[in-house]
């Protein structure tokens, strides 16, 4: 690998674990304020940088698998729909299977350590699928348009000041 290709994989993967964190920091705080209406404490914010990293970098290894481009010559819409449901399969799997075997290690049957979400219902894992697909729906957008418009132009429009006229008038953007 090049040094550019090794700046651009740490870059990359700084970009996903950052946008994980965020992710699973407000899941984390929307647990927090529903256990707290039933008067339960919660503390346990750890899981959010654990998992951003852990999470980041299966991520960063399957998009150099090119995982889940089926739909890359397609309307980016379905490109970004598709990842984001292939991704959060992806990462609930790899959970599950960290789970199992963390719990096998600690001399736990494979049900024992067989990780429950909500009520551990299929109800429950739909709406974990759910949840997790339109939470990554951002991060993929911003991918795949970056892909279609050249990640360089498309953080240049992001990170540099609005400047211009607003279409249809004289304003000046601020």
């Amino acid at each position: 690998m090049t040094k550019q290709g090794l700046y651009h994989q740490i870059i990359s993967f700084i970009e996903i674990a950052v946008y994980l964190l965020l992710f699973f920091g407000i899941l984390a705080l929307h647990e927090a304020v529903v256990a707290a209406k039933d008067g339960i404490q919660f503390h346990f914010y750890g899981f959010a940088i654990v998992n951003a990293l852990i999470f980041g970098k299966v991520i960063l290894v399957a998009e150099d698998f090119s995982f889940a481009e089926w739909f890359r010559e397609q309307r980016p819409i379905y490109a970004i729909l598709a990842k984001s449901v292939a991704f959060t399969l992806l990462l609930l799997v790899f959970y599950i299977v960290e789970e199992v075997v963390v719990g096998k290690f600690k001399g736990q049957t494979i049900s024992g350590s067989f990780p429950h979400i909500g009520d551990g219902s299929p109800r429950a894992w739909l709406f974990a699928i759910i949840v997790i697909s339109i939470g990554l729906i951002p991060f993929f957008s911003f991918r795949v348009i970056g892909r279609v418009f050249g990640e360089r132009e498309l953080r240049s429009l992001f990170l540099t000041p609005a400047k211009g006229h607003v279409h249809g008038s004289d304003r000046t953007m601020t």
